[in-house]
């Protein structure tokens, strides 16, 4: 069994970190879910999440919101 984590299967990660983005930011900032992804889609912060060489995916929701932020 493969557990390395690489470019290629990074993507199995992202979904639920999103997630947790999502439902911190919305409450938040009292937005919809919907805005809320939009937002991070647009950011900085997944813009390094979505690249395995900067290790973002080994950061948990909490320090990923207040990079984010």
């Amino acid at each position: 069994m493969n557990l390395n984590v690489t470019q290629d299967n990074l993507y199995l990660f992202l979904p639920s970190k999103i997630s947790w983005l999502a439902d911190m930011l919305s409450e938040d900032k009292h937005v919809s879910i919907a805005e809320a992804v939009k937002e991070i889609y647009a950011s900085d912060t997944y813009r390094h999440l979505e690249k395995e060489e900067t290790k973002y995916w080994h950061l948990g929701p909490v320090a990923l919101y207040e990079d984010l932020k």
